[in-house]
């Protein structure tokens, strides 16, 4: 495909030197093959030669170097071998303690919660980049962004938006827009968002619950029509959009696009503003460590960055025949000096 080509061209990769590359996960038999972009990513690193091995994340660790042992950031590791069939997709072909320092990449692909257990896990994933590997995405970018919050670094780009735990804010908020989406900060896939009329008999309960009686807080953002034609998810691989989104329409009587909340997934390339919202946040985020984003856009506003584990490879593929996954280890080959 000629798009696929002039993508990873700007890209500068390609190379036959095979890579260790690890990526840190949840449990296997946890993901979804059919669907899991993580599942695709180490499929096309398969296919370009390279071995892949996965971690689970809550194996990571760490110890000091003494008494003959070498210290640093350790985990198990599982050597895979990856299959076509999404219902067996994978063999282990060997399990070992291993240090994170003698792979060529570590691909952080665990999903949130972001709780304490994955800031830890970045604090780990820092001392192996202290350590001489490769992360991606970094650690420190993974923290310093949050998912809902990094859109306020550009407010040119946002709906009306208010982030607070004081009720009586964000009732005043309600009020001056009039319909709004209410979301926790921390959630993922369309979990705990609410959309709230100005007149809704029950704005009280629900503001007092998800921000729990003013001691957490949320974020509270205009109510843009335009999600009838879909939540666009605009991947983002090396600061350079892919050149399809995957648009996320809701069902019938749902406000909610997410596809684990039933939205239906449609791919379309990209209109003139998703180019420039995406051409305006590529280079800065990149420049962050930050080799793999998805933003999400309705209408012509941004929503969010996501940056911990984003999705939509599979259905972008099935689509348009355009691999997203593969354009991201062609990224890494070329992060690792692969060219």
């Amino acid at each position: 495909m000629a798009q696929q080509l002039h993508f990873e061209r700007h890209l500068l990769g390609g190379s036959e030197r095979s890579l260790r590359l690890v990526f840190v996960l949840d449990p296997l038999d946890s993901l979804k093959a059919w669907k899991d972009s993580s599942v695709a990513m180490m499929r096309a690193a398969q296919s370009h030669g390279h071995d892949v091995f996965a971690i689970d994340a809550r194996t990571l660790a760490w110890r000091k170097p003494e008494n003959g042992h070498p210290g640093g950031v350790h985990a198990e590791v599982v050597h895979l071998h990856l299959r076509p069939d999404d219902h067996d997709w994978y063999r282990e072909t060997g399990r070992e303690w291993q240090r994170l320092a003698g792979f060529d990449a570590v691909v952080m692909r665990k999903d949130p919660p972001f709780d304490s257990e994955y800031v830890a896990a970045t604090w780990l994933l820092e001392r192996a980049e202290a350590e001489g590997v490769r992360v991606f995405n970094r650690p420190r970018a993974l923290r310093d962004h949050s998912e809902k919050l990094a859109i306020l670094e550009f407010p040119q780009f946002i709906p009306s938006t208010a982030v607070s735990r004081n009720i009586d804010r964000l009732q005043h908020f309600i009020d001056e827009q009039r319909d709004v989406i209410l979301k926790p900060l921390d959630g993922m896939g369309g979990a705990g968002i609410f959309r709230v009329h100005r007149n809704d008999p029950n704005r009280n309960v629900i503001l007092e619950t998800l921000t729990g009686e003013g001691q957490r807080t949320i974020m509270a953002q205009q109510y843009l029509p335009a999600i009838a034609q879909g939540d666009k998810r605009i991947l983002l691989i090396a600061g350079k959009p892919v050149p399809y989104c995957l648009a996320r329409i809701p069902k019938a009587g749902e406000t909610r696009g997410n596809l684990a909340a039933g939205g239906t997934g449609v791919a379309q390339e990209l209109s003139a503003r998703d180019r420039e919202i995406a051409e305006a946040l590529g280079p800065i985020l990149i420049k962050r460590g930050l080799l793999l984003v998805g933003i999400d856009v309705i209408g012509e506003r941004l929503t969010e960055i996501n940056v911990t584990s984003p999705t939509c490879m599979v259905e972008i593929r099935q689509q348009t025949g355009f691999d997203a996954a593969g354009a991201l280890i062609t990224a890494i080959e070329h992060a690792c000096g692969l060219s």
